[in-house]
């Protein structure tokens, strides 16, 4: 399956479009590739207002979202890889979501299984019976009176 983060942004953004709400985005700006107006970036993250009045040229797919905007007066060309965006929320509310890092793996080829290794005619399921809880045993000591 491809990784939903994509969609599950698109779906936010447009939710919160929708609802007359200003988009801001997350992004962790110490990622690869991400190109960010540094003199804003806070702990290694940037806020990204992505509202469709404040950007230029959006654009949004399954990798990636790019805009111009303008940051302290000056045009901008942004590029951020979705690995790096972390949340999205409304301004206005805070609603949103936060998107952690195992959803979208670095490289999920290196963690599909390797399928022509199998063995095919290799029995895999597990026969051995489930583990029964340890009963406890009685005490070795005898009190003598």
């Amino acid at each position: 399956m491809t990784p939903n983060r994509p969609y599950l942004l698109r779906a936010f953004f447009d939710w919160i479009v929708d609802n007359e709400c200003t988009p801001h985005l997350v992004v962790d700006a110490d990622y690869p590739a991400v190109q960010v107006p540094t003199q804003f970036v806070q702990d290694g993250q940037i806020v990204l207002n992505i509202s469709p009045s404040a950007v230029t040229q959006f654009s949004l797919d399954n990798e990636q979202l790019s805009f111009s905007a303008r940051f302290g007066g000056q045009p901008m060309q942004v590029y951020v890889p979705l690995r790096a965006v972390l949340a999205i929320y409304a301004r206005e509310n805070g609603e949103g979501t936060v998107f952690t890092a195992d959803e979208f793996l670095e490289d999920e080829d290196d963690f599909a299984p390797d399928f022509e290794s199998v063995d095919s005619s290799a029995n895999y399921v597990d026969e051995t019976p489930p583990e029964k809880p340890e009963k406890k045993k009685g005490s070795h000591l005898r009190v003598i009176k």
